[in-house]
């Protein structure tokens, strides 16, 4: 096996663990079998096209968590294919088909984002900072009238 089957592996292998553990309602073993399947997404990318492509053989994986996950990052790359397994998946109740309609939703609004070594690729230079706006100014610019409540605490000892 090589090195790019063993990270396909790994992927789904965790998919699979981080769902049986939400329905476990373990989310602590579900958050570190995420993370090991997102640094397996990384590591595939690093490889470039050829780790997406491996990646591609989950589409027909055996569950549909695994081939919604996999449809999910590859929606970039492999817009026709991973949008055919989405919508599927998106017609029928419970967790997996509902985390596929908001990975459509997130697609189809612009804000979907998990491919992200394309986007670096993309940019020439990076997007600066937005500037703050007047709910996010610090506490030291608001206005300088101490507006709290009196407590029986703050009266002066008589």
């Amino acid at each position: 096996m090589t090195e790019i089957e063993k990270l396909v592996a790994l992927f789904a292998e965790n998919v699979a663990a981080q769902t049986d553990s939400i329905w476990k309602g373990d989310a602590k073993t579900g958050n570190k079998h995420a993370k090991r399947y997102m640094e397996a997404f990384s590591k595939l990318t690093a490889q470039g096209d050829a780790g997406r492509d491996a990646l591609t053989v989950l589409f027909t994986h055996p569950r549909m968590d695994v081939r919604v996950s996999a449809a999910a990052y590859l929606l970039r790359f492999r817009t026709t294919e991973a949008r055919a397994i989405l919508e599927e998946a998106a017609r029928g109740e419970g967790l997996v088909p509902f985390e596929a309609s908001l990975v459509l939703k997130n697609w189809e609004s612009g804000t979907w984002a998990l491919d992200l070594a394309e986007d670096a690729a993309d940019r020439s230079e990076p997007t600066p900072p937005a500037s703050p706006s007047k709910r996010s100014r610090p506490r030291t610019e608001r206005a300088g009238i101490d507006r709290r409540k009196r407590s029986k605490r703050d009266k002066p000892a008589s």
